[in-house]
């Protein structure tokens, strides 16, 4: 059986979307409310290794980043995002899910799918 680790904060639609998704599926199913649970730094750098791609992807460039005078050009490397997430969790990108080493951004939610497929 396929254990699904997500990362998930119940007040954003996308992540309660994946969420609906996978529930139905009979799978190991771990949910984790990172507001509730911060990542540590480590467990960041980990999840920037299972998503792959561009680290800046997991940064979310909203409204919380600008109130907080950030440039998204300084969030870009491993080592700053991670800082600033563990720093900042509510900036992370959401949701997220995890499967046998691999991971997605749930954006939109039914990426979350081609991690059990």
């Amino acid at each position: 059986m396929t254990k699904v680790v997500l990362y998930h904060n119940p007040g954003c639609s996308k992540s309660r979307g994946a969420l609906a998704l996978l529930e139905p599926l009979g799978l190991a199913l771990d949910v984790v409310e990172y507001l509730k649970a911060p990542l540590s730094r480590a467990e960041l750098e980990t999840l920037l290794d299972q998503l792959g791609g561009s680290p800046g992807g997991l940064v979310r460039k909203d409204k919380h980043f600008k109130e907080l005078g950030l440039d998204p050009s300084d969030y870009e490397d491993r080592e700053a995002v991670a800082q600033i997430l563990s720093e900042h969790p509510r900036l992370m990108e959401r949701p997220i899910a995890v499967a046998d080493g691999r991971a997605v951004i749930g954006r939109p939610p039914e990426r979350v799918l081609e991690l059990i497929g």
